[in-house]
């Protein structure tokens, strides 16, 4: 039916129900680009490109081969950032199997070697004897803390390097401490802290108001318990009688400010020996009538151990700490040497929670000593994972920074590589009430007169709370963006400070959602809406095919471009393999600047959801290239394109170059389940999943020739770009 007819009978078709057929997708709708002034001006050779992280040996092996390198090159990103996973997993790393140790018996704090010429081909991870924390962000159900371990010849140890021997700051500046987590609820009136040395000369114990203060800092409040100042304490073990009366708790923090500066097992020969806290073993509980102590805490060295938080642990290891020797970070000479990088400058990290200053000044020698190319240093991942503070972020950045530049002064140094979030990120209130964690670690840069040090802002975006995404989440991507990105200025990031984020992608969980054409639809998005407000570089993540992995709702998936086989070769390409080649050959022009121009649509839902989204690029070959994501499901629409500016409006002219994915070209077919087939021991209702699933039709993007006509056609659930002159 023609749209006149469908006018002319809107009256009688409504009447009949037919409303919704009435309000054409056939009418075209106008897509607005302001030519006024660039919103930004990237090139893609230095600002577009994906992510290398800590994978299986086995993958690192395959992966990294001329032939298996080729379609993952097809994808079109171009610099590559090399994420460093040991601060996640609570690890020192070994970025050079070769170095020395500095204790002469060959255990301590580890550099590596800067002129060793064996090839790097994997580096791994070493676990930490002095751990105080029994999971945390990254580290899943791996290792576990020494402070409720059992064991009182083991210890936690802090950090030596946030002492004011090492800061040149009041150790009260720099306060560690230590959290029980109970689980749950309990009366308690007795605290027992068996130290080691250095032990805190003066503390306070406190108990938590609210849910959880690790992970809702400012939903709660610290509060003193009422005999919890301790001052002129002289380690050993004490006893300390909490109240006169047990009270209800569930976290329990020791908040230490002044050190004995005592030696610990290792002995007097290194000064970082004999700096920070130490603890033994935690027990909490009640003591009877009878004076009889009742101990609450779960003692075992393993996961199922009472947990426990710290502020920093204590670098230092010993060479048979243990080694998750399945999973390795890529040696440097492998990763520069296999083409990975197509020979572009790599931002390149060092690690910094569980480091010293001297291996990663020892790393960046290293690559330079191998004329390896370097765009940009990324100090430290994801601090606020960690539960760090951002005053000790900082004071390990400026140390870390100032080794850096003994090297080669002209670095690019940068950080803190925050988890993915969509508000700030917030922390316990400092003295003068301040909770957010960005603001506060650039006002302890300024107070040192150190801003010029941080040279770029790094966060990772992930931006949907795993296993609970719906196709209208789609929506809220492009404000998700918008929005973070005023909250880190809000924080007072300068404005010339470049922002990256480093890595990216749906959420932190892989699940069919990756493989749907949901993924390319909101990769699209998301890079064209960041690039588009401002952002100075975007990696996508994980850039390597991977094996499946467990995913929401007990299905299986890949954080990735590729399904793969057994082997690691490349199965099928996904949707966002496809949706990188729109952005990266179709979109962008690979080599010069691009120009983004704000761009807007008013194809809305009725419900205030924005249905297309538009990212408009003045290429250096002087086309216009539009990249347009039709994000309703069932619908194509009709748009027009104008071209706005300085009171005169343009249009497309001449022939243009198509290019479209969406449900036509591409479809997901999750994995078949069989209810027959049952697990060991399982009950009739387990199923089994068969990992894999398969897209059919599997591509490729539809590229053709069409005239400039003054409509164009969005299929459902698609990106399309249009690119030519204007």
């Amino acid at each position: 039916m023609s749209i006149i007819l469908c006018l002319s009978f809107r009256k009688a078709f409504c009447a009949l129900g037919f409303f919704l057929f009435c309000v054409s997708p056939l009418l075209a709708q106008t897509v607005r680009i302001d030519t006024t002034k660039p919103a930004n001006a990237i090139n893609p050779r230095d600002s577009v490109g994906a992510g290398v992280d800590r994978i299986q040996v086995e993958a690192i092996d395959h992966d990294l081969t001329k032939e298996a390198l080729q379609p993952v090159l097809d994808s079109g990103w171009q610099p590559v950032t090399y994420r460093q996973n040991t601060d996640l997993a609570v690890e020192a790393w070994h970025w050079n199997p070769e170095g020395t140790w500095s204790d002469r018996s060959g255990k301590g704090y580890f550099t590596g070697s800067t002129t060793s010429t064996g090839f790097i081909r994997h580096s791994f991870g070493y676990a930490l004897p002095h751990r105080g924390v029994t999971r945390n962000d990254g580290t899943g159900n791996i290792g576990f803390s020494r402070i409720t371990d059992g064991d009182e010849s083991t210890y936690w140890k802090s950090n030596p390097y946030l002492a004011s021997r090492y800061t040149g700051d009041n150790d009260a500046l720099h306060p560690q401490w230590v959290i029980l987590d109970l689980s749950r609820d309990e009366l308690v009136d007795t605290l027992k802290i068996s130290w080691a040395e250095p032990f805190a000369s003066d503390y306070v114990l406190q108990y938590w108001t609210g849910l959880d203060p690790v992970h809702l800092p400012t939903r709660g409040t610290w509060v003193t318990l009422p005999q919890g100042v301790i001052a002129g304490g002289h380690g050993g073990v004490a006893v300390h009688t909490l109240s006169d009366l047990p009270v209800r708790l569930r976290f329990l923090r020791i908040w230490m400010t002044k050190s004995s500066n005592t030696c610990d097992t290792h002995g007097s020969a290194d000064p970082r020996n004999c700096v920070g806290y130490a603890i033994k073993e935690l027990y909490l509980g009640v003591t009877s009538k009878d004076g009889v102590f009742h101990d609450l805490l779960r003692h075992t060295a393993d996961q199922e151990q009472t947990a426990t938080f710290c502020s920093s642990i204590d670098p230092w290891h010993t060479p048979d700490s243990s080694v998750n020797a399945q999973e390795a970070q890529v040696g440097f000479d492998l990763f520069f040497q296999s083409g990975v990088t197509r020979g572009l400058p790599a931002m390149m990290p060092v690690a910094l929670l569980y480091e010293t200053p001297d291996n990663a000044a020892a790393e960046i020698r290293y690559l330079e000593n191998h004329k390896y190319p370097i765009s940009y240093i990324e100090i430290g991942e994801e601090a606020d994972g960690q539960y760090m503070q951002p005053e000790d972020y900082g004071a390990l950045y400026l140390q870390f920074a100032t080794a850096l530049r003994r090297v080669d002064p002209n670095l690019k140094l940068g950080g803190p590589s925050f988890e993915g979030v969509n508000e700030d990120i917030d922390v316990w209130p400092d003295a003068q009430g301040r909770t957010s964690w960005l603001a506060r670690f650039l006002v302890y840069l300024r107070q040192h007169s150190r801003m010029q040090d941080l040279q770029f802002f790094s966060f990772e975006h992930y931006p949907y709370e795993p296993c609970r995404i719906t196709w209208a989440s789609l929506y809220d991507e492009a404000e998700l963006i918008h929005h973070i990105i005023d909250v880190w200025h809000a924080d007072g990031l300068p404005a010339s400070i470049p922002f990256f984020i480093t890595e990216s992608n749906l959420s932190s969980s892989t699940s069919e959602t990756y493989e749907d054409i949901f993924g390319g639809l909101w990769l699209a998005d998301y890079i064209g809406s960041f690039l588009s407000s401002g952002g100075s570089g975007v990696y996508y993540f994980h850039y390597l095919p991977l094996q499946w992995e467990h995913g929401c709702n007990d299905s299986a998936g890949t954080f990735g471009m590729f399904s793969v086989n057994p082997d690691y070769s490349v199965k099928q390409p996904l949707a966002q393999f496809f949706v990188s080649q729109l952005i990266n050959h179709e979109w962008l022009q690979a080599d010069g600047v691009n120009q983004l121009f704000p761009a807007a649509s008013d194809i809305t839902d009725g419900a205030g959801h924005t249905l297309v989204t538009a990212y408009a690029v003045k290429r250096p070959d002087g086309q216009w290239a539009v990249m347009l994501i039709n994000k309703d499901q069932e619908n194509s629409h009709r748009i027009h394109i104008e071209f706005t500016g300085t009171g005169s409006s343009a249009q497309f002219g001449g022939p243009l170059e198509e290019s479209v994915f969406g449900r036509a070209q591409y479809h997901w077919n999750p994995p078949q389940r069989d209810f027959n087939a049952h697990l060991p021991q399982a009950s009739d209702k387990t199923e089994k999943i068969y990992h894999g699933g398969s897209a059919d039709p599997d591509g490729p993007i539809v590229r053709k020739q069409i005239p400039a006509d003054k409509e164009f056609d969005l299929p459902a659930a698609s990106v399309v770009v249009l690119r030519g002159r204007v």
